[in-house]
């Protein structure tokens, strides 16, 4: 079931899981024995996060050091499929800007459909540890908006190759990221609430807040929202 389609349905407070993956090499049953005990409290879905390449600097032979990427938490995509299995309850996969070319994100997103997946995190993403600021990939998206946009027009059936014939589009209900204390780039809460907006108006269906510490921040945010809405 679609994120949006549980928060028009709920007839009262819903209640979610968010997981990251395992760190590469170990095993899956970490996560099962994770989820196990919350089963009870049947949650609506479980959001499984995504985290980028890191760049390490190995020693060679030589004394020379090596670029090296590597990826710690792999298995988003296989992790959604294993839960879906095993707990017949909703998946809902990340998906990030940084790391992907737009091919790369398109590819990702066709996985998902073919699984069933049809829920969505767009987000950025962090920046690379080494880098002071956000690098987009060669040919990928340097803002959420930007991801947005991609898997709404997929959900149309537009593919990057614009002649493909009998295209199948997806049907992905799209989350994005909000801020109630402000994201740590924008310069002020309204310029906040504008980008937000700007995702809404570019096919993003719900928002999942970063976690805050201030209750009447996050009310505010909400009065806020309306405030900018139709």
């Amino acid at each position: 079931m679609k994120v949006i389609d549980c928060i028009k349905q709920a007839k009262s407070t819903l209640f979610s899981i968010e997981i990251l993956p395992p760190l590469k090499g170990k095993s899956i049953q970490s996560i099962f024995d994770g989820i196990d005990p919350l089963m009870e409290f049947k949650p609506s879905f479980v959001d499984v996060t995504y985290h980028r390449e890191e760049y390490l600097y190995k020693k060679r032979d030589g004394g020379y050091l090596e670029k090296v990427s590597i990826r710690k938490r792999p298995g988003t995509v296989g992790i959604c499929a294993a839960i879906i299995n095993k707990y017949h309850v909703d998946a809902i996969p990340h998906i990030i800007c940084g790391g992907f070319s737009k091919e790369e994100t398109e590819n990702a997103l066709i996985d998902l459909h073919f699984l069933g997946i049809d829920n969505v995190l767009a987000l950025r993403g962090d920046s690379i540890k080494s880098e002071p600021e956000f690098v987009p990939e060669p040919n990928g998206h340097a803002y959420a908006i930007d991801l947005v946009k991609q898997v709404h027009q997929m959900n149309k059936g537009r593919y990057i190759e614009d002649d493909l014939a009998d295209v199948a589009p997806t049907n992905f209900c799209i989350g994005i990221a909000g801020y109630p204390e402000k994201h740590f780039e924008a310069p002020n809460m309204i310029s906040d609430i504008r980008y937000l907006k700007a995702k809404i108006d570019a096919g993003a269906e719900y928002i999942v807040t970063q976690m805050f510490f201030d209750t009447a921040k996050y009310f505010e945010f909400i009065e806020k929202c309306r405030e900018m809405s139709p």
